[in-house]
């Protein structure tokens, strides 16, 4: 079946294009709209206990607030190439935005756990699209020498979101309430829609109307979900102890194999993996997984570290946690700038290289480290974030054919999303494995025969006391311990995707803007 092409919606000229302050209000519209999707990935992770509590649920029911908003998203992001060529990018951007503030409304004023998190999972399918629509609209939008400014102000929203939002959620809860975790959205995603419309109608383009890829819908849903399910689950069932785990685990894979062959034969696919032909953006993409990935890990490590072992409450960890993206902030420009003049392989490897080589140095910490002394490597860490991720974007996107930019876009947040979950679901697991294995190693260390144990066991109160004591300065060394061994596991894979960036080709040639999307 041939798909057919609508010119009701094209314009009936070129239109002009933005230029002076107007581009720039349209681009910072676009990369905060960015912002508030990737914000909504974090923000609700410190407070989903209170969240629990309030509406009547269990720790382990409220975990699925989290869930429920990474599986909507994680699905709907891949679909944004054939949605936004059905619907018109403009018009999907737009549509998303307003609905991602009146989904962001109802969460807040969700009265039980089951509203919550249908409203948890409408917010995400609004937000996936926001993604990769605001990339490829920034490209449409910005003339081709500024498409690399363009990429270093959506990098450093996409930077920034992540370690803003436990900052944010956990001050939030602490002096208002839960509900302002989501409220917060509302008048920023209703303007944004407001203005976007405003500015981007112009570019409004022609509709292709392909036929609906049913089975590919139905299969990308059936493996993603399964999938984050798994991680979600895995740590609190013991993962492949438990049948449920290997359950979710053998749907995960046989759905992602039915996929894989579905959509490769497919005519008109629902997802086009046909981009990763392209070496160049394949390369982009285990670097990215790998980077990003590694990056995740550490804001999910740190605070929990920060809490558990420094006796840091929640706020004070966020932050620390958020001196890592102040640098980011302002290199994000200077990497946009570089990666115009210098060959973008070249940042990638020395961004990544940079990114190892501190979380190296954050592996030698020790318990009576300041508060200033633990924030200084993390405040170095934002020059090594832009400085792979901006080039990376730009890579990526060049290396495809300018009519895939918006599914290798789609493609590229989705490859983020999912890496990030994995990688919280193994440093969680790692992180509390390898504390007990330190805390067994310690105590066979301080008391090999057990007598000594015996002794306070048996002596009364304050040999009790003092058994307690030593039992939490051995907790305390043993979190240590397993900190510092998954930061040097960490630092390693940044080292893996550092050397992956060398399987890229040299890029043929700079995103167009004028036919991203088209």
């Amino acid at each position: 079946m041939e798909h057919t092409l609508s010119h009701e919606s094209a314009p009936a000229s070129e239109p002009a294009s933005l230029s002076g302050a107007l581009l720039w209000v349209a681009g910072i519209v676009l990369a905060m709209a960015n912002f508030v999707a990737v914000l909504n990935m974090t923000i609700a992770n410190v407070t989903v206990p209170n969240m629990a509590g309030a509406l009547g649920a269990g720790s382990s029911q409220g975990t699925w607030i989290i869930t429920s908003y990474a599986v909507a998203e994680a699905i709907t992001v891949p679909l944004t190439g054939w949605l936004s060529a059905r619907f018109g990018a403009v018009k999907l951007f737009t549509v998303a935005v307003a609905m991602f503030g009146v989904f962001s409304l109802l969460c807040g004023m969700s009265t039980s756990l089951g509203m919550l998190l249908l409203m948890r999972v409408l917010q995400g399918m609004a937000g996936g699209p926001l993604m990769a629509l605001s990339q490829t609209l920034l490209l449409r939008i910005f003339p081709k020498e500024q498409s690399m400014q363009a990429m270093g102000l959506w990098a450093m929203t996409t930077l920034l979101a992540p370690v803003v939002g436990p900052v944010l959620g956990g001050w939030l809860c602490d002096n208002y309430n839960w509900s302002w975790v989501f409220l917060i959205n509302v008048p920023m995603a209703l303007a944004f829609a407001v203005i976007a419309w405003s500015l981007l109608k112009r570019y409004v383009d022609p509709i292709i109307n392909n036929p609906i890829d049913r089975i590919g819908v139905l299969l990308l849903v059936v493996w993603v979900a399964s999938l984050q399910i798994m991680l979600d689950e895995g740590k609190d069932l013991d993962w492949f102890a438990s049948d449920e785990i290997r359950i979710l685990a053998v749907i995960a894979a046989i759905g992602f194999c039915a996929f894989l062959i579905w959509e490769l034969t497919e005519e008109h696919p629902i997802v086009n993996l046909r981009v990763f032909r392209h070496r160049g953006f394949s390369s982009c993409m285990i670097v990215l997984a790998l980077a990003f990935g590694a990056f995740f890990g550490l804001n999910v490590l740190t605070p929990q570290w920060l809490e558990y072992n420094m006796g840091y409450n929640t706020t004070w960890a966020g932050l620390v946690v958020a001196w890592g993206g102040l640098l980011s902030v302002v290199f994000s420009p200077i990497a946009a700038n570089m990666a115009n003049r210098v060959d973008p392989r070249k940042l990638i490897f020395i961004g990544t290289l940079w990114l190892a080589i501190n979380t190296f140095w954050r592996s030698v910490a020790t318990s009576d480290m300041s508060y200033f002394t633990i924030c200084v490597p993390l405040f170095f860490m934002g020059v090594g974030m832009p400085m792979y991720y901006v080039p990376l974007t730009g890579l990526a996107m060049g290396s495809v054919e300018e009519e895939e930019t918006a599914s290798a876009a789609g493609l590229m947040n989705f490859v983020r999303t999912i890496s990030g979950a994995i990688a919280t679901s193994l440093v969680t697991t790692a992180w509390q494995d390898r504390s007990y294995i330190a805390h067994a190693e310690l105590s066979n260390v301080l008391d090999p025969t057990g007598q000594a144990a015996q002794l306070l066991h048996n002596g009364g109160r304050y040999a009790q006391m003092a058994r307690e004591m030593i039992n939490m300065m051995v907790n305390g060394q043993s979190l240590l311990l397993a900190t510092n061994g998954l930061m040097v596991t960490i630092g390693g894979v940044f080292l893996i995707a550092t050397a992956a960036i060398l399987l890229a080709p040299k890029p043929s040639r700079v995103v167009d803007p004028n036919s991203v999307g088209h």
